[in-house]
């Protein structure tokens, strides 16, 4: 992989990658206290949002080294949303709620395992060359990740709302 753009300050590397481990950890660990981890991921979201649009990311579009394994991938999505259960669905812009709720296409647990993967490989990266996984991570977020993200905030800040107590 060729390194693009300047080499980012070791300040912005070292943020990033930290929420990114903790984002990381919080889905691994992933609770039988379902609202409490809910709310862990919704406060942690805003944070990782904050560092990543902070990077200058004038890095061009980057690579991955290592495509991602689609089957832990989905193994991931199906725990996810079997333990969001009916808080998974959502509805996005296109979407005919006149269709009923088999009709959301928005995915509480699609956005949380795409925003885990995308910062996963990062941080493989990060081992290797923290400059070329900050430009990875960026260009990520551009292409990809970052619209899982808004929707993934969205959707928690609107369960929110709703949850008192549930679990």
């Amino acid at each position: 992989m060729t390194r693009l753009g300047p080499a980012p300050e070791s300040g912005t590397h070292s943020e990033v990658a930290t929420l990114a481990r903790r984002y990381c950890a919080l889905i691994d660990g992933v609770s039988d206290d379902r609202c409490q981890w809910l709310r862990d991921v919704a406060d942690l979201l805003p944070r990782l949002h904050a560092a990543i649009t902070s990077v200058d990311a004038d890095y061009g579009y980057v690579d991955y080294l290592d495509p991602v394994d689609l089957d832990a991938r989905f193994e991931l999505f199906t725990l996810l949303r079997g333990l969001l259960g009916e808080r998974d669905g959502y509805w996005l812009e296109f979407d005919c709620a006149a269709e009923g709720r088999g009709a959301m296409t928005g995915s509480l647990a699609d956005d949380l395992t795409d925003i885990y993967c995308e910062l996963k490989q990062g941080l493989r990266l990060f081992e290797l060359d923290p400059s070329c996984a900050l430009a990875a991570w960026a260009s990520g977020y551009e292409q990809h990740w970052g619209r899982h993200l808004i929707d993934a905030q969205r959707h928690l800040a609107t369960l929110g709302e709703h949850a008192t107590g549930e679990s």
